[in-house]
């Protein structure tokens, strides 16, 4: 990764509610002059969610809709059709509010370990449950991933791309808490260094430019993350307890950089913006880490994508976010 990238100081997650991919291109834009994302907008229906999306990404493997979810198939059909129309309808929107822009812009994928844990293979169960085809999904992933990054960069030429790779279901992964198809058992827990190894392999995919890791499940991992190669962690601050601490001050210390989620994800009143980003501030004096350190290691985010948010409160948490991080590169004390 280049050494000399900046990050920006607030960006969305990813998802926005509604259906109209200008109208959340000109929302995910507008919100962040410095560090704009590639809008999702699950409420379209199956294929413009997270895991149908990346589906929708990979190459030679694809997924069709069932009952009980996403399950991969021998051909593309109707529903990897649709996921890849509606990539292109957003990739079109955010093309048309992105001329001339330069600097990082966000873009998000399902991470390996997440899409396993979801992609059910033909006899019902999670692709997680068969090592080989958790390989198979991995390769494809990757190619996927390789050929969507370089038509967000054609398309955004100057753009510095920042890879965002969704893992919610990661802890529950390294921890044996997948559920089976049936529902009365857990996957077993995976082991940690092929966790670590996948990631790092994917991961890898974007030596262009930065790769974060989101996750807004607590516990997470912070140091298999940093190992694994990943740039930054993004997660939802009030799910962190003190027993993160050692972990986020290695990484800060190591250079990793945080997207903090502080603004809820679904309509609620917001405090003011310096109240937002208060218990950032208590975090760092607990830590000993420099004031100074703030603005340089901080991202500021929403807890989560905003998908169940109504369309005005997610303007209006994505202005506050941008507001916060004002707040914090102001008065870091």
């Amino acid at each position: 990764m280049n050494a000399t990238f900046s990050f920006g100081s607030a960006t969305g997650v990813g998802s926005l509610p509604g259906d109209d991919a200008r109208e959340a291109a000109k929302t995910a834009t507008g919100s962040f002059e410095d560090f704009p994302f590639l809008a999702e907008l699950p409420a379209r229906g199956p294929g413009a969610d997270m895991i149908g999306r990346t589906a929708g990404l990979l190459v030679e493997l694809y997924a069709r809709v069932e009952p009980s979810g996403w399950r991969i198939g021998d051909h593309p059909g109707r529903d990897t059709r649709r996921a890849r129309s509606w990539l292109g309808e957003d990739l079109d929107a955010l093309e048309e509010f992105t001329q001339d822009y330069q600097g990082p812009l966000k873009v998000q994928a399902v991470g390996p370990w997440t899409l396993a844990a979801a992609l059910e293979l033909k006899n019902g169960e999670a692709a997680l449950s068969d090592p080989g085809a958790v390989r198979d999904l991995s390769a494809s992933l990757m190619e996927g991933l390789r050929l969507h990054l370089a038509e967000v960069r054609r398309r955004v030429p100057g753009a510095q791309v920042v890879l965002q790779l969704d893992e919610p279901s990661l802890t529950a992964v390294l921890r044996g808490r997948v559920r089976t198809a049936s529902g009365y058992r857990t996957h077993r827990a995976v082991d940690r260094q092929l966790v670590e190894a996948t990631l790092r392999d994917v991961v890898g995919v974007h030596a262009e430019g930065p790769v974060a890791v989101h996750s807004c499940a607590p516990d997470v991992p912070f140091a298999l993350l940093r190992r694994a190669g990943a740039a930054a962690v993004s997660f939802d601050f009030s799910l962190l307890t003190e027993r993160d601490d050692d972990a986020i001050g290695e990484a800060v210390e190591a250079g990793t950089r945080l997207f903090a989620g502080v603004v809820p994800g679904t309509d609620t009143a917001l405090s003011d913006p310096a109240g937002s980003v208060m218990g950032v501030r208590t975090l760092w004096r607990r830590l000993g880490l420099r004031p100074g350190l703030l603005a340089e290691t901080v991202t500021v985010t929403p807890a989560c994508g905003l998908a169940g948010a109504s369309p005005g409160y997610a303007r209006q948490a994505l202005a506050h976010c941008a507001r916060a991080a004002r707040s914090l590169a102001d008065n870091p004390e």
